[in-house]
């Protein structure tokens, strides 16, 4: 992979942005500045924290980087299910966006474990 842009996981987490402005949009105008910046934020995270450890220069890096988006996912997930006990998400919505988050999840923990593999010494 020469660039970022053409990781998978990146263009997937880079969907479920997109996903999570357009359901934080109907939010109660209250919440503007507060659950769904929040979530907004951690949503934005992922893919950042995906783009930035690809740029580093050593796996190690890029794992950490990559165990931050992986954290970004889980508070991202959270204020989801926040926002569905608040009745800013239907139940509907909220199955979307989480299957989204599990695609996301899935893909970081292989590339995750790929790294890994890279870094261990082979018996």
């Amino acid at each position: 992979m020469k660039n970022y842009r053409d990781l998978k996981v990146w263009q997937i987490a880079m969907e479920l942005i997109e996903s999570i402005y357009r359901t934080t949009e109907s939010f109660p105008f209250r919440e503007t500045y507060a659950l769904a910046n929040q979530l907004q934020r951690a949503a934005v995270s992922i893919p950042s924290n995906i783009a930035e450890g690809h740029a580093r220069s050593s796996t190690k890096d890029y794992l950490r980087f990559l165990s931050i988006s992986q954290g970004s996912l889980a508070e991202a997930e959270t204020q989801l299910e926040l926002a569905h006990r608040l009745g800013y998400i239907p139940q509907a919505v909220l199955l979307c966006l989480l299957e989204q988050t599990n695609e996301v999840g899935r893909m970081l923990h292989g590339l995750r474990s790929a790294l890994t593999a890279k870094l261990s010494p082979t018996p």
